[in-house]
């Protein structure tokens, strides 16, 4: 990768990022709309999504990226067929959960269980479940960078991808890079709106 690339200002994380990535993530989304409503408590909130964000980090099929100063990052699991986004990791089935999330792991678990029908399982595929830019930095391109950064690579290997946008910002940021609605946006209560998307790839 050279300075002139589009990607020059993304890269992969290491063992020595992990603090960065939690710090990043936790900012970039302690006013989303549904973080608020998972983690309503903003004196708890940080807490406990930088343990919600770690559960993703350790999990096997997990690949974390940094862009710019260490000012946005984004974690992709590739799935093979079948494979669910929960396998393999810590504390995402929902045992444990009520120790660790107290009353706001009932919340964490209905979201899921009404995401997972959503979740496209039949071909291997790309998931993003979180990617963030922290408050300052949002709207400078580094969203659009990280995207592009690994869903070339994803088109070159013909692997779809899959995402949850939670925020009708987000939304719009993901249909300028192909992805489309599948199917209705998911409300659990009185939860705010995730829309499910899925990008075909491109030749």
């Amino acid at each position: 990768m050279t300075a002139d690339t589009p990607y020059a200002s993304v890269r992969r994380a290491d063992a020595a990022d992990r603090q960065a990535v939690l710090d990043v993530l936790t900012k970039a989304f302690m006013n989303d709309p549904v973080v608020c409503w998972l983690f309503p408590e903003v004196g708890r909130r940080g807490r406990l999504q930088a343990h919600y964000y770690r559960s993703l980090l350790t999990h096997p099929a997990a690949e974390v990226y940094l862009a710019g100063r260490r000012e946005g990052t984004s974690i992709w699991l590739t799935l093979a067929a079948g494979q669910t986004p929960h396998e393999g990791r810590p504390g995402a089935s929902g045992a444990g959960q009520g120790t660790v999330f107290g009353e706001n792991g009932a919340r964490l678990l209905a979201l899921g269980q009404a995401l997972a029908p959503r979740h496209p399982a039949r071909e291997p595929h790309l998931y993003l479940p979180c990617m963030g830019v922290i408050g300052g930095r949002q709207g400078a391109g580094l969203g659009s960078a990280m995207l592009r950064h690994r869903l070339e690579r994803a088109d070159a290997d013909g692997l779809a991808a899959y995402l949850e946008a939670s925020s009708p910002r987000s939304r719009a940021l993901y249909r300028r890079h192909g992805f489309e609605d599948l199917g209705e946006p998911v409300r659990v209560a009185d939860s705010p709106l995730l829309w499910p998307m899925w990008r075909r790839p491109r030749r």
